[in-house]
């Protein structure tokens, strides 16, 4: 599948993007075309090391390509002050440095100076009613007074996403947010990305997974990568097949999908070569 669907506003855009390692010639990325556009909530899958941190990087104008050219927001890279466009991405991640000994509420208050400690004198009495605000939204006013160190894995994830919605951006990015989470903690993440989906219909969302059973009902696309190329892309109900997967991932897999949920498995040991004893 070599197309994208879709008729709204772009979000993002990456045409002929390519990403080479100086150092060792290595290729990271291999001629990616990918448009996002306002409202599309994507998955990006792939193996280890089949460039997806690049990808989400990239696209969240934290680096640059080799070659090619990547529209974000309106602007292209090489033509924009990076600074100011990340202010209006939002980032998620789980090795975001977040001092141990901040409230919930003031983590989220961070988000709007885009600092890992806190500039109180930016944070007028709006901008505090704005944190508790995201706070109940994604359901976790409880946390607002608990230190964000005490907190557990998907509670910090919820917290995080709070903060990244501070800047109100029109694109978030979520890199393997549900990253060590216990089942409940998966499923309430889950849950908060299906009210998100529900409450900002025009957000865009890039969400880099590595299991499709942490996949809310919400994905609309799915990009699966391998070896730094586009494999397919597109409506996740299209991208998602055993066929593709099984391309991907290099072993035969079963895709099954109950109630909007994702699940995968393996259905038997990879065929050894021909010829091998």
């Amino acid at each position: 599948m070599n197309g994208n669907s879709g008729s709204g506003r772009v979000v993002a855009a990456l045409d002929g993007v390519s990403m080479i390692r100086h150092t060792t010639g290595q290729v990271i990325l291999d001629d990616i075309h990918w448009t996002v556009r306002a409202g599309e909530r994507w998955a990006l899958l792939g193996p280890n090391g089949a460039g997806k941190t690049s990808m989400l990087r990239i696209v969240g104008a934290t680096t640059f390509p080799t070659t090619g050219t990547v529209d974000v927001l309106g602007h292209r890279l090489g033509r924009v002050d990076v600074r100011e466009l990340r202010a209006l991405i939002g980032h998620v991640s789980t090795s975001q440095r977040v001092p141990p000994e901040l409230t919930g509420h003031t983590t989220v208050l961070t988000g709007h100076s885009g600092t890992v400690q806190p500039l109180w004198n930016t944070y007028d009495t709006e901008v505090r009613e704005r944190a508790h605000e995201l706070l109940g939204e994604l359901q976790i006013k409880d946390l607002a007074d608990r230190p964000y160190g005490v907190c557990s894995g998907g509670q910090r994830a919820r917290i995080l996403i709070a903060r990244a919605l501070m800047a109100d951006p029109g694109l978030l990015l979520l890199d393997e947010p549900f990253n060590a989470l216990d089942l409940p903690s998966r499923e309430d993440l889950i849950d908060t990305m299906r009210h998100l989906a529900e409450s900002r219909s025009e957000l865009a969302t890039v969400t880099v997974t590595h299991h499709l059973e942490e996949l809310s009902p919400a994905i609309t696309h799915a990009l699966l990568l391998r070896e730094g190329r586009v494999l397919a892309r597109g409506p996740v109900e299209d991208v998602l097949t055993p066929e593709h997967m099984t391309a991907c991932f290099g072993r035969p897999i079963q895709v099954t999908r109950d109630a909007g949920r994702w699940l995968a498995r393996s259905s038997g040991l990879t065929p050894p070569p021909a010829g091998s004893a």
